[in-house]
């Protein structure tokens, strides 16, 4: 008999898409934009100290990472975030992780509970979201509610608006800064406000923030700053980064997870029995990447040149707002998945539905699907291969302006 737990999980976004697209002709060579899988190319040091070490890889890695590893993020950390030295301890507030996604899911295991105060436990999640966290949230039997993250609210998830019957049960909550799909960019003010709500109603706030490193103004402010200005009890807070989007190795499968000792601590026996760890070759690698910002610097320059392209042929046209960080667009066309279609068989661009990030129930927050009105697209290819795809984009974008009363 199959479990009925997760048979609320609609099916994954790329699936969908596959399906939906599957009965139409591409009306040119493919453009795909739906995939936030980066295309820049990777970092030549990462395939030089991959090769120095590969003889590692006969050898179990442990699960806590090796102690370059550890010293490197923390050094990161410390450096980006503007902290004093010593405010972490690398050996016992940082873990390595295969991708953040494993981590993202099996931390709310190991500090989650799926009850509270006798009543069905609730987690807190932007709408739209990484579709982990509600799987997380299922997987230990609480109730995901999805709070929506749009222009009205700065398209931020607004914690503060989720009825106290609600914040009376939660155990934990994701909140995801740089915002995927919108691109928007958290306070200090905004992440400290969340963290000050999980202080007064007693959960854990897992903050997702791989696309840190991603942005067009200044860098973005990360939770790490808020708990060194004292927002929150550090047992209450976990931040998770990736060298995926950073350093454009998302197959090298290397993230990590950092917060409070007691915390980390209680990931780290559950991914003991559990998790799967990172090969020793991988974490040179990345301790590598960590310890390099020249790339991350390039890798940046690369995206603003694609920003500013998105600027040029979209700007002005309604349905478009410029990201402030990520490397996607958010782009209001009336209906996505019928959006997705038009560009598909108009000029064989591949955009992603949003109603297939977010989700529409009237249990939820708003009742409505955020995401149903936009489409998203990935600005990971060259800016010569996404060109045509934005001008497709601003057609559309015009024929939805023309059908607009």
């Amino acid at each position: 008999m199959t479990t009925r737990r997760f048979s609320d999980l609609p099916e994954y976004a790329f699936p969908r898409l596959r399906a939906l697209l599957a009965p139409h002709e591409p009306g040119g060579p493919e453009i795909a934009m739906s995939i936030g899988e980066p295309r820049h190319p990777l970092p030549e040091l990462l395939a030089e100290t991959l090769a120095r070490h590969a003889h590692l890889y006969n050898k179990y890695p442990p699960i806590d990472g090796t102690p370059g590893w550890r010293e490197a993020v923390g050094a990161w950390l410390i450096r980006r975030y503007g902290l004093a030295e010593g405010a972490l301890d690398p050996d016992a507030q940082i873990l390595p992780l295969n991708g953040s996604r494993e981590g993202l899911f099996s931390a709310a295991l190991a500090l989650a509970s799926g009850e509270k105060n006798g009543e069905r436990a609730a987690f807190l999640l932007p709408n739209p979201f990484y579709q982990v966290y509600a799987a997380a949230a299922l997987a230990i039997g609480a109730e995901p509610v999805c709070v929506p993250a749009t222009e009205a609210s700065g398209w931020l998830p607004d914690f503060s608006t989720v009825p106290q019957d609600i914040l009376r049960r939660t155990t934990f909550a994701y909140y995801c800064s740089p915002t995927n799909p919108q691109g928007a960019v958290a306070s200090l003010d905004a992440l400290s406000q969340v963290m000050a709500l999980a202080e007064t109603h007693g959960f854990t706030v897992a903050f997702d923030e791989p696309y840190s490193e991603v942005y067009r103004g200044d860098p973005p402010a990360g939770a790490l700053q808020a708990v060194a200005a004292g927002a929150a009890d550090p047992e209450r807070v976990l931040v998770f980064n990736t060298l995926s989007k950073r350093s454009n190795a998302a197959g090298l499968r290397s993230a990590f997870v950092a917060g409070g000792r007691e915390a980390i601590g209680a990931i780290k026996r559950l991914r003991a029995y559990s998790g799967s760890p990172n090969p020793i070759p991988a974490l040179h690698a990345a301790e590598a990447l960590w310890r390099d910002e020249d790339h991350v610097i390039e890798n940046r320059r690369l995206y603003r040149e694609k920003y500013a392209l998105a600027d040029e042929i979209l700007g002005g046209l309604p349905g478009y707002h410029a990201p402030e960080a990520g490397f996607f667009l958010w782009l209001d066309v009336g209906d996505g998945e019928a959006g997705t279609v038009h560009l598909w068989r108009e000029s064989g661009v591949k955009c992603l539905p949003g109603a297939y990030l977010g989700r529409g129930d009237p249990r939820f927050i708003g009742g409505e699907n955020p995401g149903a009105r936009f489409m998203r697209a990935a600005l990971v290819e060259t800016p010569e291969v996404i060109r045509p795809g934005l001008e497709a984009i601003a057609r559309l974008l015009k024929e939805q302006e023309g059908q607009t009363p």
